[in-house]
């Protein structure tokens, strides 16, 4: 499988539910044909006899998903345990990004059409994709994320440059353009579609979120209790054309843009001077 021949730093999660399986550290070549582990997380595993009678069968503990089979006995590690599993059972979410990968973040927080026009402004920002995550529908249409029922969030994907933008800027002007204290909504737009979420790509990022989810908890800056979610990465479906840089061509005839998106790029602007284009 993906995974059997994969030796990169990280975390393996169930791919049904997201629920944390394997650490790297524990992963070991058993040469045979499929990702082994000798240990898994506490808790995170269950087993049960199979269907067969005779092998252990490994369940994810969360959801109940089949990932595999375990064995013990074989003598291959210390622990004297193999845990084999099907690679697509699970996503890996790697530590941090390697020098020859493109950095990016993916925020959903409101309209898609309010956060591009933000982040588009800044320095170090290589591009800005509006698009839909952390859904259970393939290739979704706006129609459909409008209607609320997909599971997605409108979102945006940045890819930036991390010698002249690092990712806790990213994260400040994502909390201090919108208002991550309103459960599926922000102001006139209600929905899931439009709920507050940080799509973590590496640990280091979720890392990251959670740390200034904490720090502006306990600063007081806003009113309510923060309830965006810290969510791995999954998928991200990019909008339709019709979506992507829509501020800048429907600016002076669409009163959405004037009446809404104006008065929040002014603000920006005023706050983050030093890091704009």
């Amino acid at each position: 499988g993906e995974y059997d021949n994969f030796t990169r730093e990280g975390l393996y999660l169930c791919r049904q539910c997201n629920s944390p399986l394997y650490e790297s550290k524990d992963k070991f070549d058993a040469h045979c044909g499929w990702p082994s582990f000798d240990q898994e997380i506490e808790g995170a595993v269950k087993r049960q006899i199979d269907k067969d009678g005779l092998r252990t069968e490994i369940l994810c503990a969360t959801c109940g998903a089949h990932l595999g089979h375990v064995f013990e006995g074989e003598k291959m590690t210390e622990k004297d345990v193999r845990h084999c599993v099907n690679s697509l059972s699970m996503q890996f979410i790697p530590t941090q990004f390697e020098e020859s990968e493109n950095h990016s973040a993916l925020f959903a927080g409101g309209c898609f059409w309010c956060l591009e026009a933000v982040f588009l402004e800044l320095k170090g920002v290589l591009s800005v994709v509006s698009g839909y995550s952390g859904g259970y529908v393939d290739n979704p249409s706006y129609e459909q994320v409008s209607k609320g029922n997909t599971g997605h969030a409108e979102s945006v994907e940045i890819v930036y440059d991390p010698s002249v933008i690092n990712y806790k800027d990213l994260l400040d002007i994502f909390f201090s353009i919108h208002d991550p204290t309103t459960l599926d909504r922000q102001g006139d737009d209600v929905g899931p579609q439009y709920r507050s979420v940080v799509f973590y790509k590496t640990l280091a990022q979720k890392k990251e979120a959670e740390e200034m989810i904490s720090k502006l908890g306990k600063s007081k800056i806003f009113s309510g209790h923060l309830v965006t979610e810290v969510r791995p990465f999954v998928r991200f479906y990019p909008a339709e054309e019709t979506h992507q840089e829509y501020y800048e061509r429907n600016k002076d005839k669409n009163p959405y843009c004037q009446i809404v998106i104006n008065p929040k790029l002014a603000k920006f602007k005023e706050k983050y001077k030093h890091l704009l284009k």
